[in-house]
């Protein structure tokens, strides 16, 4: 997989985006927090009038996330939904992990623990 594009933020989160057999991978590396969290939405929004958006958002750089990497990856999921498209994630480090189970987020987003388990689910 190679990085289409990357966005390296002075707060120390980095996006990068990739398409995977027709599927787009976020993947994220960083703190996800009011301060970082816009440019994660950013890069999780659909064009408008965007046909079905396959996501899966890889976690397994993520060393924090609060509430609002919450309401972002909710707001992505149903933007993902109403296009006809999916939002899965993929391999969350424990803490992100306890956080979306703590939320029942887990339960709303289909989580895998890798990148190549959510490519093939």
């Amino acid at each position: 997989m190679t990085d289409k594009s990357g966005t390296a933020r002075p707060d120390g989160l980095t996006i990068t985006s990739a398409p995977v057999d027709g599927v787009s991978v976020i993947t994220v590396r960083g703190e996800i927090d009011h301060h970082t969290g816009g440019a994660l939405s950013d890069a999780l929004s659909l064009p408008e009038g965007a046909a079905a958006s396959r996501m899966v958002v890889n976690l397994s750089g993520v060393t924090f996330m609060d509430s609002s990497g919450i309401n972002i990856l909710i707001a992505a999921r149903n933007a993902a939904d109403g296009a006809g498209g999916w939002l899965r994630l993929a391999g969350p480090t424990e803490s992100v992990l306890r956080t979306l189970q703590l939320v029942g987020l887990d339960e709303i987003i289909n989580c895998y623990p890798t990148l190549r388990d959510a490519l093939n689910a």
